[in-house]
This record gives structure tokens, C-alpha cells and sequence, in this order.
């Protein structure tokens, strides 16, 4: 897959708002964030605009994000949240202009529809990592300083590599393959479409916030019945926060569901990668290769 180029001092990037609402004034702490890193930031016209839950009308959130895929000034551009609503668009973005110059697109959660349409359609990388409103001291998430030096190093230029301890029902074991996926709900519900990715051998990342833990079964009952889980070379998952329950207990939780759904097959499964909706959230860079091997007590992440 094609990596767009990193940042350098100097260059522009735009903060665009595809799926849920921000209120006025949340980005101002990205803003000046970024422009310590020594970037211009152009926020998109429609990036505060409101349309019942969403920010602004699919006409209003398709003209932002096409204009910042279509600017040759622009270099990346940083998602202001996730929420609900760019699979509504994504049939709509005319991706030819960023085809011919890739820039990287940032971001998570509601993204997962961005980052699975590009990667598998266009072959071109793009980034899972914190979102500009998560700077905001009014956001429930906040972006972590670690995380978000993270992801400046990575937009400009370096690779990531990572280490953290193995959690309990992880399954040991070394794979190499390309990272697809992001957030289980989302990516759930790309099943079928054009947008949902190659699977086969790859390394499949998932995450999700605030689900039932039925759902979380019935998803990766969905995923198994399709083949995905039988297919891919190992399983990263990151946080899964705030699992709701029925009054009547399902009886297991989520990591547990999860294990479950995989312990048939052999290749190498990590929990607790610290990505996703949490202020730890480390960037990965997807679409790219990598090394995934989890040991007795370490597991390491390495981008090649």
C-alpha cells in the first residue's frame, strides 16, 4: 500500500467534522496544538455546523471533505470527532484528486468507514489515532500528551513500534501481515459493502465503546459465520470501554465473548493494545505491514 508523504514544518492541514457535531470553540485547543508543531491549520467551513446529531447536512459534511481531499495546500487532515454518519457520504467523495496525491487522513471510531474505504479501494494508508476535539477539556475522552506526541511523530515521518504487557486471554504466537480494521460496530456494519476490506491474512485491529455485550457477541458470531475470524493471521484488540449489560446478565465480558469467538484457530491473539475510544490511544497506521508477536509476558507491534 502507498504511504502518503510525512509532515514537515510549514505545512497546512485541515480539521474536518464527517459524522457527529462539535459545539463552537472545541477545536480551539487542536488548533493551537498543532500549530506548535509548527503546522497551518484551516478549519472547514462547515466544521461547527449542526444538523440534528450530525455536523451539518450530508451536502455540508460531503463539501468539507471533499474540498480538503481536493486541496494541493493541504497535507493531512484530522477528523474533529467520530460519532455517526460518514457512511453516508462515502459513496458520494470523488477520491480521484487524492488518489493522485495522497495525504493522510486522521482519526478513529466513526472513521473506520474512511480508513477501510481508502485502504481497500485505493490501496493508500491512513491513520487510527486521536481526533482534534479530544483536545478540548470538555470532551469525555481526552487525548493523552503520549498519544498525541504519537501521533505527531508518526505524521511526520517516523514508525511506530510498541510494547505492552500481555493480557490473561491472550493466545501466544508470531504473524506478519497488513493491518485492516478499527471500530467492531462500524466495521460490522461495512459487511457486504465495498467498503469492507480484504480480511485474509491480514492482522484484524478492533475496538469498540459503550456496546452490549450481546451485541459484541452477535457481531463476532456474524464475523465467524462469514469466514472473517477463520481467515485473518491474528487479532489486535484494543479497548473495549464502557460495555453496557442487560438487567439479565449475559454472563461474560467482552474480552471473554471475543476469546471465545477466535479459540478455534491458532494464529496469535493480543487484548488490551492500548488504542481506541480511551486517552491512551496509540496511532496505528493502517494499511500498513506489520509484525505482531505476543509472548509470556510482552507483545510487541512493530510497522515495517
Amino acid at each position: 500500500m502507498i504511504s502518503p508523504p510525512p509532515l514537515k514544518k510549514g505545512d497546512k492541514i485541515g480539521i474536518v467534522t464527517p459524522s457527529g457535531r462539535i459545539e463552537e470553540g472545541v477545536l480551539d485547543n487542536a488548533i493551537e496544538r498543532f500549530e506548535e508543531w509548527g503546522l497551518e491549520v484551516m478549519v472547514a467551513q462547515a466544521a461547527y455546523n449542526h444538523f440534528n446529531q450530525f455536523g451539518g447536512t450530508v451536502t455540508e459534511r460531503l463539501t468539507d471533505l471533499q474540498g480538503v481531499l481536493n486541496d494541493p495546500e493541504i497535507k493531512a487532515v484530522v477528523c474533529s470527532r467520530g460519532g455517526y454518519g460518514a457512511v453516508k457520504i462515502i459513496d458520494l467523495i470523488d477520491f480521484r484528486l487524492f488518489v493522485a496525491s495522497p495525504k493522510w487522513i486522521v482519526g478513529y471510531s466513526d472513521i473506520t468507514v474512511l480508513h477501510n474505504h481508502i485502504n481497500e479501494n485505493y490501496g493508500i494508508k491512513t491513520l487510527h489515532g486521536p481526533m482534534a476535539a479530544e483536545l478540548s477539556p470538555e470532551r469525555k475522552i481526552r487525548a493523552s500528551d503520549d498519544s498525541m506526541e504519537l501521533l505527531r511523530e508518526t505524521l511526520f515521518g517516523a514508525l511506530p513500534a510498541y510494547i505492552h504487557p500481555v493480557h490473561q486471554l491472550s493466545r501466544g504466537g508470531k504473524t506478519e501481515g497488513i493491518l485492516t480494521g478499527g471500530n467492531l460496530s462500524v466495521l460490522y456494519s461495512l459487511t457486504g459493502s465495498g467498503s469492507f476490506p480484504e480480511t485474509e491474512g491480514r492482522i484484524l485491529f478492533i475496538e469498540d465503546v459503550g456496546e452490549y455485550l450481546y451485541h459484541i457477541d452477535r457481531m463476532m458470531v456474524g464475523l465467524r459465520r462469514n469466514g472473517v475470524l477463520e481467515g485473518i493471521g491474528g487479532l489486535l484488540v484494543g479497548g473495549l470501554t464502557d460495555m453496557n449489560d442487560n438487567k439479565v446478565p449475559f454472563g461474560r465480558t467482552a474480552e471473554e465473548i471475543i476469546a471465545e469467538a477466535v479459540e478455534d484457530y491458532d494464529y496469535p491473539v493480543c487484548f488490551g493494545f492500548p488504542a481506541g475510544h480511551q486517552p491512551e490511544n496509540k496511532t496505528l497506521i493502517m494499511g500498513s505491514k506489520v509484525t505482531l508477536s505476543v509472548g509470556e509476558s510482552i507483545s510487541h507491534l512493530t510497522f515495517i
